[in-house]
C-alpha cells in the first residue's frame, strides 16, 4: 500500500478505500452464496448464481466500492462507524471479484448446458473464499 492510499490523499496511484466495505460485502456474499448451495440444482438455485455473477461483474468492474454491496455499506453502515484507522489498496478486492466472476460464471454456464450440479459447487467454492474474507478477513486478492 502505498503512503497515500494510507493517509487517504487521492494524488496517489490508487485510492484507498474502507477494508470493512469488502468485508461486509463479503458478508452479504457468503449468504446469497449459501442459500444457493442449499437450492442445489433447482431453478432458484440458477437464479441465484445468475444474481451472484451479475454482482461479481460490477465488482470486477468497479471495484468493491462499486457494487450493490458496496452501495449498501456506504449508505446504510459506514454513517455509523468511526472512520477507518488505515485504508486498504482498492487493487487486490477487485481481484477477488473477478476471480469470484470467473468461479460463478464458470458454474453458470457449465450449470445451464452441461452438468446441473455445477451450480451448487461454483456456489461453494465462491462461499468457501467469502467466507474466509468475511469471517476471518482473509482475501484470496
Amino acid at each position: 500500500m502505498s503512503d497515500s492510499s494510507a493517509t487517504g490523499s487521492t494524488t496517489g496511484p490508487t485510492r484507498g478505500i474502507d477494508p470493512r466495505g469488502p468485508r461486509f460485502g463479503a458478508v452479504l456474499m457468503s449468504v446469497l452464496l449459501a442459500v444457493t448451495v442449499l437450492a442445489g440444482t433447482s431453478t432458484a438455485a440458477f437464479v441465484l448464481l445468475g444474481i451472484a455473477v451479475a454482482l461479481f461483474v460490477l465488482g470486477a468492474v468497479r471495484g468493491a466500492q462499486g457494487t450493490v454491496q458496496g452501495w449498501v455499506f456506504k449508505t446504510f453502515v459506514r454513517p455509523r462507524l468511526a472512520p477507518p484507522t488505515e485504508l486498504e489498496d482498492p487493487l487486490p478486492p477487485r481481484f477477488a471479484q473477478r476471480v469470484g466472476l470467473v468461479i460463478t460464471g464458470a458454474g453458470l454456464v457449465l450449470g445451464l448446458t452441461v452438468v446441473p450440479v455445477a451450480v451448487p459447487v461454483a456456489a461453494g467454492v465462491a462461499l468457501v473464499a467469502a467466507f474466509l474474507n468475511a469471517v476471518f478477513n482473509v482475501c484470496i486478492g
